[in-house]
């Protein structure tokens, strides 16, 4: 049994363990009963305490394989997998385009097929209870065959993962239990079962973690493949038509799964979320995906013609000539633009005019370093040194964390700047050694700094092994969640006394930033800057703190933009207390690596841009698109926007222009254009 406080419940069942939701970090109990109960017990706490084998915050992300050759009514071109902020649902731009929010980036022309959810007429009264638990067993049988037969159908190791736990909830006791109980009351096999695994896909619908919601779809899909078995209804494989834009309410991985790759162009639903299994089936697929679009869609008739656009999160219905044009040109030129992005990503990040703006990696391990140098990073912006506390029944020890720091200082050089960021859990990142108090609000308790001026040995020893890295590479220490000059002297006064105590450490040049995320930080910034060399903006923290919206919450989480004006306003506050005292200013956050904020971060003054791996050839090509004048009178404009809406929809309008200036000119003919 898992227990949780007064809770229990069966620890067989992926169900009732899904229904627990239970948070990382949280404290639980093992509870067993037969002769190797000690061991069972002690054997399962270890594996919760190490994490189940994840490590908490980091997403692995499979790259897209090449999709077959489409035919032109069928294009798709997937875009770099970088983090895009989703656009929320607005009134058409243009006519009989709906919107949603973005599931997976990628544009494609196709058309509209409809996926009906089947219903299954079943009777409540059954024959015998032996005959209808052999029914039972014999769905059970034959749903498992089907799913290993999907399996075998394709490599992608998250569709693999996502039937494995499909497999297993044919096995779920709690499930069957359930099953079994209302079969021995004289229901019938199918009846038993549409009511066990509707009871608990209704629970996981009511809990308050969006990520744990979504797995309600999952209990589904398992359980009408289960219920078609009984009722002798053969699951339906969808027989697509050339370049499907597939519509549904929702769409269950296990239907992802037997979709015709070749003839899939997108995917729409009317519910779901960047999180869902389908989002992540489609990202690593490289199908453009929009959720959340708006309910009308249900209703298009099938063979519809449309454009799917997965990074706007839009579904333009019934395309005239002209539109169908400029989405094959833009397919054409996405692809164009990839290989030349990526031919040029070694070069010097500057834009058209010259201005010289640093694009560095926002890195969580030594390989990351390596990729990091090979995509063109200028330097690393953020290591995430929490990699090495998390996942683990233990911290790292000292001389474990000064190889790591040493082994990405030697990568990078001397010649890369390597920005450390202290360690910054607490909040969303809880570490289970570390116990700390329960919170009504993690998000504004005990969160980055505050935890390692809380636990000073903790955070000396960490000092300790980031300044041991010192004499190899160009090393920046980085305090996180800095609110005002009482937790930054603090925190400088800690790393004084270990630089005191390491010989050689003193008199290596270490520049020391501080993580702008809070409102407080944006307010104080003149009186950081005297006191520190750099600023790092965490945009996605300093977007929830400043629109008070929880980046995670199901129903908000679209509108917490870093490009609503009131965040971009705090941008240019930071950016103007920095270089007042003549201090750099970097963002670190995932606004940065999206290539449409570029010019406007630049245009605010900003000095380095820190982004994902896989953004670095995009954000360098993003800036050699524009001129440094542009930038500017472009982040002025938006600035005085009043909506994200409208900070999006301008930037969304101004990019093509920006981007057909693409032949690079000499300096003096660039300056003339401008003026002119």
């Amino acid at each position: 049994r898992l227990v949780r406080g007064d809770e229990e419940v069966n620890g067989k069942s992926v169900v009732a363990i899904l229904g627990l939701s239970t948070c990382c970090g949280e404290a639980l109990r093992i509870k067993a009963t037969g002769a190797d109960a000690a061991e069972a017990a002690r054997q399962l706490a270890d594996l919760l305490a190490a994490g189940s084998g994840e490590s908490p915050g980091v997403a692995p992300t499979a790259p897209a394989p090449a999709a077959p050759a489409p035919s032109p009514d069928a294009l798709t071109s997937a875009v770099p997998a970088v983090p895009v902020v989703p656009a929320a649902p607005a009134a058409p731009a243009v006519p009989d385009e709906l919107r949603g929010v973005m599931a997976a980036p990628g544009l494609a022309i196709g058309q509209v097929f409809q996926l009906r959810r089947g219903l299954v007429d079943v009777p409540e009264k059954g024959g015998t209870p032996d005959e209808e638990r052999d029914r039972l067993e014999t769905a059970l049988r034959e749903t498992a065959l089907q799913l290993e037969a999907l399996k075998r159908q394709g490599s992608d190791p998250s569709r693999s993962a996502i039937l494995d736990v499909h497999v297993a909830l044919l096995a779920d006791p709690d499930l069957l239990d359930a099953t079994r109980a209302l079969v021995g009351q004289g229901k019938s096999a199918a009846f038993a079962w549409q009511q066990a695994y509707g009871a608990h896909a209704e629970r996981l619908d009511r809990l308050d973690n969006a990520l744990l919601r979504e797995r309600a779809a999952d209990v589904r899909d398992v359980g009408s493949r289960v219920l078609s078995c009984l009722a002798g209804v053969p699951s339906s494989h969808p027989q697509l038509p050339e370049g499907a834009i597939v519509l549904a309410e929702e769409i269950t991985p296990s239907q992802m799964a037997s979709f015709d790759r070749a003839r899939l162009a997108g995917l729409c639903t009317t519910t779901g979320s960047s999180t869902s299994h389908v989002a992540i089936l489609a990202r690593s697929l490289g199908v453009p995906a929009v959720c959340g679009i708006d309910g009308g869609a249900l209703g298009v008739a099938d063979g519809t013609p449309a454009v799917i656009d997965g990074g706007r999160g839009s579904l333009r219905l019934r395309p005239d000539e002209a539109a169908l044009g400029a989405a094959r040109d833009q397919i054409a030129r996405q692809a164009a633009r990839r290989e030349e992005e990526q031919a040029a990503a070694f070069g010097v990040a500057k834009t058209r005019d010259g201005h010289r703006v640093r694009v560095a990696a926002n890195i969580g391990s030594v390989d990351d370093a390596r990729q990091a140098v090979a995509g063109g990073a200028e330097g690393v912006g953020l290591l995430r040194s929490e990699f090495l506390f998390l996942g683990r029944d233990a911290a790292p020890s000292e001389d474990e964390q000064a190889a790591t720091y040493l082994a990405i200082a030697e990568v990078l050089g001397r010649g890369r700047p390597l920005v450390v960021r202290t360690l910054d859990v607490g909040g969303d990142k809880p570490i289970a050694y570390l116990p700390l108090p329960r919170e009504a609000n993690p998000f504004l308790g005990l969160r980055g700094i505050r935890v390692s001026l809380d636990r000073p040995e903790l955070f000396r020893s960490q000092l300790r092994a980031i300044l041991r890295a010192a004499p190899v590479g160009n090393l920046h220490i980085m305090f996180p969640m800095i609110s005002g000059l009482e937790d930054l002297r603090a925190a400088r006064q800690l790393l004084a006394e270990v630089q005191g105590e390491l010989p050689g450490a003193a008199a290596a040049r270490i520049e020391v930033g501080v993580m702008i995320e809070v409102p407080s930080a944006v307010a104080m910034a003149e009186q950081l800057a005297r006191e520190v060399d750099f600023f790092s903006i965490g945009t996605n923290d300093l977007t929830q703190y400043t629109l008070a919206m929880d980046r995670g919450h199901p129903m908000l989480a679209k509108q917490a933009d870093a490009l609503h004006p009131a965040v971009l306003r705090m941008i240019r506050m930071t950016v103007e207390g920095a270089h007042r005292y003549g201090k750099w200013v970097g963002v670190c956050g995932g606004i940065a690596s999206e290539p449409l904020a570029v010019p406007v971060l630049v245009g605010l003054g900003v000095d380095e841009l820190s982004v994902s791996v896989p953004a670095i050839a995009s954000v360098k090509a993003a800036l050699g698109r524009w001129s440094l004048p542009e930038c500017k009178a472009l982040a002025t404009e938006v600035v005085g926007l009043g909506t994200r809406a409208e900070v999006r929809a301008l930037l969304g309008a101004a990019q093509p222009a920006a981007a057909q200036a693409a032949p690079r000119r000499a300096p003096a003919a660039t300056i003339s254009v401008v003026k002119g």
